[in-house]
């Protein structure tokens, strides 16, 4: 992965920042991306001081123009993506008898169509040099539902089913497309679950614990590899058993 550019959606913690770091470490030339600037700059020291390099876009997934000129400013920089990790994602949880259009909207705006668009800006240059590595971050509950997360769950769906469109699409490129589908991971987005909750999550997981962000980036960065060259149109799951 030696002066790869990898380009990382919702870089400034969690799976993302795991991810970028994982990558960096592989030997990777990292773009990170997300709202704050801020949270991004203290990733980008911990891979600088690491001895990798990395650099700093914001962007905002529900707004494809601000995607579009996060992706023309990373290559006036490194000049292509070999890599791209769509991350960044939102939650707007309800029961769907009471959810708000907006809040559909909202989620599916920035879940899927914010990494078809970020997909998008990244292909042409693929194809040109015949060589590139997409890789989508899903979840188990695109796999096995769950209540009061529809229009979450519709978003990581759809994300499963643009990975494997894509992957036909531009395999005779060598371009390849996956997905990891973590399980329930301890970061920001799990913290704020009950005690009682977090009980019966694991009594669903059959190795007894939550996932860890460096647990996903292993698999993130296995996908990203040469090693990988031949699988494409995958969901590979990082869940811990919680569905098979």
């Amino acid at each position: 992965m030696q002066n790869r550019i990898a380009f990382v959606t919702g870089a400034s913690r969690g799976i993302g920042r795991a991810c970028a770091l994982a990558l960096s470490k592989a030997g990777a030339r990292v773009v990170l991306a997300a709202r704050q600037v801020e949270k991004l700059d203290q990733v980008a020291d911990e891979i600088r001081a690491a001895g990798g390099e990395a650099f700093v876009v914001t962007m905002d997934l529900s707004a494809p123009d601000s995607i579009r000129a996060a992706f023309a400013k990373a290559a006036k920089e490194f000049g292509r993506t070999d890599i791209l990790v769509n991350n960044a994602a939102i939650t707007k949880d309800g029961l769907a008898v009471r959810m708000k259009q907006e809040d559909w909207d909202a989620v599916l705006a920035t879940n899927l169509t914010g990494a078809f668009i970020a997909t998008q800006q990244v292909l042409l240059g693929m194809m040109r040099e015949r060589w590139g590595r997409i890789i989508n971050i899903t979840s188990v509950v695109a796999e096995g539902g769950n209540a009061g997360q529809a229009n979450y769950v519709a978003s990581k769906a759809g994300l499963i089913g643009l990975t494997k469109s894509l992957a036909q699409e531009m395999a005779s490129r060598n371009v390849t497309v996956n997905a990891v589908a973590p399980g329930f991971v301890d970061t920001d987005m799990t913290t704020g679950l009950g005690e009682e909750l977090k009980a019966r999550i694991l009594v669903a997981i059959p190795l007894q614990r939550l996932g860890t962000p460096d647990d996903v980036a292993s698999a993130v960065r296995f996908l990203a590899s040469e090693e990988a060259g031949y699988i494409t149109g995958h969901v590979l799951n990082v869940n811990g058993g919680m569905y098979m």
